[in-house]
């Protein structure tokens, strides 16, 4: 199934400035803080969020707090955050283990299951929502049979592969298309980003709302066409005007004034100037004009021109 994921808030990283405070620093870490201020920020506090975090913000500090908070949250570990009352098997007692192999145990003081399993590497994830049962089989290759063998895998380590990468897949689509407008500022780059983002954002809305598949680089053009019809200002054309610009002379002479055959008088231009002629097809320049119609005709065209 095709995921289209959207970023709801971003903090664009300031070194030591970073949105949240001391407290939360002490108690999540500098990377988790600004997390849990955003967390803060949901405009829906009520409803049941998963998270799905990587091994920077992962700890069972944080992961008490979603718990509390009504959240779940399900993520890779490292090792020195692993509580004491926990014990997995080291990594150097799993790297001897057959492929597929795992340990886990549960915190029943904060209700966090954690699994460590032997795939190409050790992987450890904890979670407040999923278990190790039920375990799927995986295809791996294995070098010592020479063949394709099934691997278990535990429960949440498969979810978390499942919903894991939300930032990736964004900076994917923002990489194709991006804005390439070149700038000497540092904060173009970021000005840039955001309308990159709010596309991007704007695009999956639309796939999601209108059921509407189209391709990314249809909707920014789709976009680019709607903007330039609404407040576009179409260029001035430099040099000789084309034979076409008769047709738009007669237009512009309303219909009731030029086949009233009334005053229609072939007079000298003003101080004589050349005037292009009026008349369909007629590609000559006159010194000419019709008097009540104000348009340049020679003797030829005048009657036609005025007759319906």
């Amino acid at each position: 199934m095709e995921r289209k994921l959207r970023p709801i808030n971003f903090e664009i990283c300031q070194g030591k400035r970073f949105v949240g405070n001391e407290k939360d620093e002490r108690a999540f870490g500098k990377a988790a803080a600004p997390f849990v201020a955003m967390l803060r920020d949901l405009p829906h506090k009520n409803l049941p969020y998963e998270f799905y975090l990587d091994n920077l913000f992962t700890s069972i500090q944080l992961f008490n707090f979603l718990r509390i908070n009504g959240y779940s949250g399900t993520g890779t570990i490292r090792h020195n955050r692993i509580p004491k009352q926990c014990p997995l098997k080291s990594k150097a007692e799993l790297k001897k283990a057959p492929r597929g192999t795992f340990d886990h145990c549960i915190a029943k003081d904060v209700g966090i299951i954690l699994a460590r399993w032997v795939d190409n590497s050790i992987v450890t994830a904890a979670s407040t929502s999923y278990g190790v049962q039920p375990t799927c089989n995986l295809k791996r290759y294995s070098q010592s049979d020479k063949k394709v063998i099934e691997v278990p895998r535990p429960n949440l380590i498969g979810q978390y592969n499942n919903f894991m990468g939300g930032t990736d897949q964004m900076d994917e689509n923002l990489g194709r298309y991006r804005i390439s407008i070149r700038g000497k500022k540092w904060r173009w780059c970021i000005f840039t980003w955001m309308i990159d983002v709010a596309i991007i954002n704007s695009w999956i809305l639309r796939r999601k709302s209108m059921g509407v598949h189209s391709e990314q680089l249809s909707f920014r053009r789709d976009m680019a066409q709607t903007y330039l019809r609404k407040y576009g200002v179409m260029p001035k054309v430099g040099g000789r005007p084309p034979t076409d610009r008769n047709s738009i002379s007669c237009n512009r002479v309303a219909d009731d004034v030029r086949y009233d055959e009334m005053n229609h008088l072939l007079v000298h231009t003003p101080n004589k100037k050349r005037r292009r002629c009026a008349g369909e097809g007629c590609i000559s320049s006159v010194r000419t004009m019709c008097s009540k119609c104000n348009v340049g005709l020679c003797i030829d065209c005048n009657q036609i021109f005025h007759t319906l």
